[in-house]
């Protein structure tokens, strides 16, 4: 983690260069969602060393639309076209029609394991071929085909005194497998972190977000997961970490558009093969 936690120089000019993020928060219900934000170059602004400025808001009918202020929040920064990423977490101190304002307290980078290369554009007629989103509790086949043909996903965490988090997860299109009503994939070797297995390891709380980037079409789900140790090697344990992660949906919102698209994706090195 950068310390002191400021958007100076090549962070500030990283996020004023950005067209993508997503935030986990918790809505007027107090349930978890990470959703995406989406916004032309300059959109994400540091306002000062210690307060960035949002000029988007999520989707409208996704499930953090209206954020409730003074809670924290996780933001995960991502550029696809360069595998580059930047987390984010803090207190979310203003909402409003214009957008968010984040007081930042934690600052860092990843590293570009796993992610897709795409090169993303707008797509001006999104939200006039979007229909009413789906909300409802359980998988139907077309979100259950969607999962199983992603090759990204973006999760958010918690915890009691540390706040919200927001992270992503690639692998092969596949890698997230379906089976009765819930999801499971295996935990690939990363930055030996551990934020969210930890968070998850205090408060079993979590979010999914699946996008497909050519159709615009995406998946929210709310739920609970866990952990579960293996011995390494099993079939299904991809990376042969010994570790995979259930996930129970209890909530989704299915069918928003998302405004951004990408034709084509060159595949991340290193990923590890399918092994069922």
């Amino acid at each position: 983690m950068l310390a002191p936690a400021q958007l100076r120089s090549g962070v500030s000019q990283f996020l004023a260069d950005r067209t993508f993020a997503a935030i986990t928060g918790r809505d007027v219900d107090g349930r978890l969602w990470i959703t995406p934000l989406v916004g032309p170059p300059g959109f994400l602004r540091a306002v000062s060393p210690d307060v960035l400025r949002v000029q988007a808001l999520p989707t409208e009918g996704a499930p953090l639309r209206r954020l409730p202020e003074h809670q924290p929040v996780g933001l995960i920064v991502i550029e696809f076209a360069t595998r580059r990423r930047l987390r984010i977490n803090g207190i979310l101190t203003r909402a409003d029609e214009g957008g968010l304002y984040v007081s930042v307290e934690q600052l860092y980078g990843n590293c570009p394991q796993y992610i897709q290369g795409r090169h993303l554009h707008t797509a001006p007629d999104a939200a006039a071929s979007a229909g009413p989103a789906r909300r409802g509790s359980a998988l139907r086949h077309d979100d259950i085909a969607l999962v199983r043909r992603s090759d990204t996903f973006l999760i958010g965490t918690t915890h009691p005194t540390r706040g919200n988090d927001a992270s992503h997860r690639g692998g092969s299109p596949g890698f997230v497998r379906a089976e009765n009503g819930r999801l499971w994939w295996p935990d690939y070797s990363g930055n030996n972190m551990f934020n969210t297995l930890g968070n998850l390891s205090t408060d079993p709380t979590a979010t999914l977000v699946f996008l497909d980037f050519a159709t615009g079409r995406s998946l929210h789900l709310s739920g609970h997961a866990e952990l579960e140790w293996t011995r390494p090697g099993v079939t299904g344990d991809d990376d042969g970490t010994g570790r995979r992660v259930h996930f129970y949906p209890e909530h989704l919102v299915a069918g928003l558009e998302l405004p951004l698209r990408a034709d084509s994706v060159a595949a991340a090195p290193g990923h590890p093969p399918l092994t069922d």
